[in-house]
């Protein structure tokens, strides 16, 4: 009997130790799944930072490393303000005399040369003012006959030197007079010596004072023109320029001649050339900010319009700072990069590259500031033609990872 107990005893006790083994087996293959699940997942992001090539493949595309070099690039003070067009080259077309608008002979937006009939007026008063001119001219005849008499009169003894002064007098009234109203009629576009040969107008056509495109239109056609309300206004863009607003702490930086480069959001952000041609000498308002003002080279080949917005750079110098060259920045992400060698995987096998983010500033001669976000040593080396190459395998291989 204790035999038959004896041996059921060690029977549980093997089963038991079976199931405790298995039991451990299965928990230390967890383990070991857990802990390489998570060791691969650690390294996928390794797997995309850069680019492992020899030096055969890198000789194939052109790829070339060198070290981050200091440049001398133009420093700038950043500016904004709008465009402007000189006062010379607007226009507020204006009436001398009050009238009735007959015709209009333009639209806005229009193109028109100096000189081009814009509107036609009529007003009764012309007439009036042509007849007092008439009125003159014949009356100056009798006044110049009077005095030719007086003077021989007197050339002859037998005239009174009162009636001489008289009659001199009363011509040199006439004459001035006969001067005024033909020079009133010659501002409103009348011809004097028509009017002498008798052809009364009772409408005057109002002429544009300048080159330029029509603006906003303020009268229509039987709108009663008054002399204190402009018709139209005329804009010649020819000579249009920037006003700048430069703070004080930037002023001293500022001087007549110095490049401009403007950025305008309807060109594209392309830059237009400028330089500076003048700066005002008081603060505008209270802003402790001054106007600058820079003419735009080639204006004519933009579609500027006066007021609109702009930023701009203004060419204060130059200083030393780290640059790379335009062919070893890339963007992806709406970031800049620069690849680097990593030094630390790199052998006499492959090279390796990792990707590293930077901010841009100016470009010049084929470099471009840069600013880095993550630190490299003095003397690392970095891509400085291929880049691209290298962006686009990387790219390539994180989406046959995933």
């Amino acid at each position: 009997m204790k035999s038959i107990q004896h041996t059921s005893f060690l029977i549980a006790l093997m089963l038991a130790s079976i199931f405790i083994l298995s039991a451990c087996k299965s928990s230390t293959s967890t383990e070991i799944k857990k802990e390489d699940s998570t060791t691969i997942s650690k390294e996928e992001p390794e797997e995309h930072e850069g680019l492992a090539l020899t030096q055969q493949q890198m000789n194939a595309v052109g790829i070339t490393i060198s070290n981050i070099e200091q440049k001398n690039l133009n420093a700038v003070v950043k500016a904004s303000g709008q465009l402007a067009v000189p006062p010379q080259n607007m226009a507020d077309v204006n009436v001398l005399m009050g009238g009735i608008i007959k015709k209009i002979f333009v639209l806005e937006g229009q193109h028109i040369k100096k000189g081009a009939a814009l509107v036609v007026i009529e007003n009764p008063e012309l007439i009036q003012l042509q007849q007092d001119y008439l009125t003159t001219i014949n009356h100056f005849s009798y006044t110049q006959d009077e005095l030719q008499r007086q003077k021989d009169l007197n050339d002859a003894n037998a005239g009174v030197g009162k009636n001489l002064q008289q009659a001199q007098s009363t011509y040199n009234a006439e004459k001035s007079k006969i001067a005024t109203l033909a020079k009133q009629l010659q501002q409103l576009g009348i011809n004097p010596t028509s009017v002498a040969n008798g052809n009364i107008v009772s409408q005057i056509t109002i002429t544009a004072p300048i080159s330029g495109t029509i603006g906003h239109i303020a009268v229509n056609t039987g709108t009663y023109a008054e002399t204190s309300k402009p018709l139209m206004e005329i804009v010649d863009n020819s000579q249009i320029h920037c006003d700048l607003i430069v703070y004080e702490k930037d002023l001293f930086k500022v001087h007549v001649g110095q490049k401009v480069n403007f950025m305008l959001t309807n060109q594209n952000n392309a830059e237009i050339e400028g330089r500076i041609y003048g700066i005002n000498k008081s603060f505008e308002d209270e802003s402790k900010g001054i106007i600058v003002h820079a003419i735009i080279e080639n204006a004519s080949k933009y579609n500027l319009i006066q007021g609109m917005y702009v930023t701009a750079l203004i060419d204060v110098g130059s200083q030393l700072t780290p640059a790379a060259p335009v062919d070893a920045i890339v963007r992806s992400a709406n970031k800049d990069y620069i690849y680097a060698v990593d030094e630390a995987k790199s052998d006499s096998a492959e090279t390796h590259f990792k990707q590293t983010e930077v901010v841009t500033g100016v470009t010049e001669l084929g470099y471009t500031q840069i600013t880095l976000l993550d630190s490299l040593a003095a003397n690392a080396k970095i891509v400085t033609k291929g880049a691209f190459y290298i962006l686009s395998k990387t790219q390539a291989g994180s989406e046959e990872q995933e």
